[in-house]
């Protein structure tokens, strides 16, 4: 069993303790384990049989691991099936509805035998739930609307979309006199690669008590609203036309570093965080930093001050997971992440040659106007006839395509010659050997039969990888966020084989694949991979989606070293797979 179907059983079961009202110290430990099991980067499933390597991973207790073991071994948890024996698991979709808590669902399960959304829905509409206590005209129209809200709104939405909207409405409240500093909150300001809802706090001299009411409504006419959920006192809740739910929140600026560290997220780190304070005498709330004894304040107007009170290093928010980043601020080693502008070129780029939108000249101005030292043009070859893709002799053409245009910048940016070769249903590269052999960056990709089976899969791609002109695996997943899971194959097999050979994997910036996510990285970081971040542009407007990814490289824990584009131009192509 992977890690991703571990940690959701151990969610479930967390999810259906909380409806059965079991001990809150008992759920958070259930909690804390399927977020260090999904986080971790080794297979549970390869050492489930030894209890010190389960127990070395943080999170995990003798409990936990036992119940790991109990996983592998029968498939489930014994404590989740004897739960789903008294209540059902459409009950965990009821606790998704917006202002569910696990007390209501257990008051529709004993009083209606309610367990799903579709059964609440027709106990709404046969008018069941009028005879219920606290459940008034006013509750079951909240419910009414939720679920209408759940059905129409459940995905989630990519980081670029969120963070479109995001721009939007901060260029709205900026205009709004007195509303200084605003800022993106949650999980897009921790850098997930997909959000489920948009968290934007505001202060300034707006924000003052005898001003803010003339703020709130201010952002509650936001035009794009489709939806005004709630309009409060210093809070305004809407959902926009895509169906992204915002919450922004007007705060004094005092406690505005307070709120910052809580909406930021996430829960786990905020929740060892507050033990932290509470062990050291404080009560860490959205409010302040504060000590139990008096209640007298000790931080809160920047999330600095909150952390060094709480003697650690600020922690960047992309590391705000509860994977060790704060036993790393306490000991003063959490890494340099790396940034954007470590990064000196981009190697995965297409052009009119085949599916890309501008020329090799455009791409190349694009590329220099980023500041980059060099670039790659790496089009597509002929297996993807769709991209009306490269064979031997167009690759040869565009080769000499490429080197003239590179002669025409004068030295002002470096074009290395390149192809995004397919790997085909065998392993094989879609160009020859003498084709590939010229080129100095040749990436190697899956774009096709993506429901081979795991051992295919991964022998596909590991026979790519000994091609000796591989020099790059491309998106080595084949996710696409929200649209396509990632085919099956072994990944760690696939990441040990391009250690060995020299072969650096890519973490695909754009959006839609953010691929290797997150996770692999770090594993391909442990396992001695090089690492290539690219944008794979179809467009000179495409380059700017780098920063999407320096935020995975940045969740991962890399650094400036770990990545191989921030090199300059000869020492990239050397630390490339050497030619043989």
């Amino acid at each position: 069993m992977d890690n991703r179907s571990i940690a959701q059983l151990l969610a479930e079961t967390a999810d259906l303790l909380e409806i059965s009202g079991g001990d809150p110290f008992r759920i958070r430990s259930y909690r804390r384990a399927a977020e260090a099991v999904e986080s971790s980067t080794i297979q549970l499933s390869e050492i489930a049989g030894d209890l010190k390597k389960l127990l070395d991973i943080p999170g995990i207790g003798k409990g936990m691991a036992a119940n790991i073991q109990e996983i592998e071994k029968a498939g489930t948890l014994p404590l989740r099936e004897e739960l789903l024996t008294k209540y059902r698991v459409g009950m965990l979709d009821l606790l998704k509805l917006p202002g569910m808590g696990p007390k209501s669902v257990l008051l529709f399960w004993e009083a209606l035998q309610v367990s799903s959304i579709e059964e609440l829905e027709a106990a709404i509409t046969a008018g069941k739930l009028e005879t219920l206590p606290r459940m008034g005209a006013k509750q079951i129209e909240k419910l009414k609307k939720g679920i209408e809200e759940h059905k129409k709104n459940s995905g989630r939405f990519l980081i670029d979309d969120a963070e479109t909207a995001a721009e939007k409405l901060i260029a709205y409240l900026r205009n709004f006199e007195g509303l200084e500093t605003i800022t993106p909150a949650g999980s897009l300001r921790r850098g997930r690669e997909t959000v489920g809802d948009l968290d934007i706090l505001v202060t300034g001299p707006g924000c003052a008590e005898d001003k803010v009411q003339a703020a709130v409504e201010y952002t509650a006419a936001y035009p794009p609203i489709a939806d005004l959920i709630a309009k409060g006192q210093n809070k305004v809740s809407f959902r926009l036309r895509s169906g992204l739910q915002v919450d922004v929140r007007l705060l004094p600026e005092g406690s505005y570093g307070a709120a910052l560290q809580y909406f930021s997220g996430s829960k786990m780190h905020n929740v060892t965080i507050r033990q932290r304070a509470l062990k050291r005498g404080y009560t860490l709330s959205e409010y302040a930093l504060a000590r139990i004894e008096d209640g007298s304040f000790v931080a809160g107007a920047a999330e600095q001050e909150i952390y060094a009170a709480l003697g650690l290093d600020w922690i960047p928010p992309e590391l705000r997971e509860n994977n060790g980043e704060i036993e790393a601020a306490e000991q003063h080693r959490l890494p340099a992440l790396i940034e954007q502008s470590d990064i000196r070129g981009d190697v995965h780029m297409h052009t009119t040659a085949t599916d890309g939108k501008n020329t090799i000249r455009e791409m190349a101005e694009a590329a220099l106007a980023h500041g980059y030292e060099y670039m790659a043009i790496t089009d597509h070859s002929k297996n993807l006839a769709m991209t009306f893709g490269l064979d031997d002799e167009r690759a040869l053409e565009h080769i000499k395509n490429i080197r003239k245009v590179n002669d025409q910048m004068e030295g002002r940016i470096r074009i290395f010659t390149g192809i995004e070769v397919d790997i085909l249903s065998d392993g094989q590269l879609d160009l020859s050997d003498e084709v590939l052999a010229q080129m100095d960056v040749v990436i190697a990709s899956v774009h096709s039969l993506f429901n081979q089976p795991e051992e295919q899969m991964t022998e596909r791609v590991l026979r790519a990888l000994e091609n000796p002109n591989t020099r790059i695996l491309g998106h080595p997943t084949g996710r696409l966020l929200l649209r396509r899971e990632a085919y099956k194959l072994n990944l760690p097999q696939i990441l040990r084989r391009a250690a060995e050979l020299g072969v650096a994997v890519e973490h695909n910036a754009y959006p839609d694949r953010l691929d290797l996510c997150d996770r692999d990285l770090r594993l391909a970081k442990e396992l001695g991979c090089k690492i290539s971040i690219n944008t794979d542009s179809h467009h000179t407007s495409h380059m700017e989606k780098m920063r999407y990814g320096i935020k995975q490289l940045r969740r991962a824990w890399l650094t400036k070293d770990d990545v191989l584009n921030t090199l300059p131009a000869d020492k990239f192509l050397t630390a490339l797979r050497p030619r043989t």
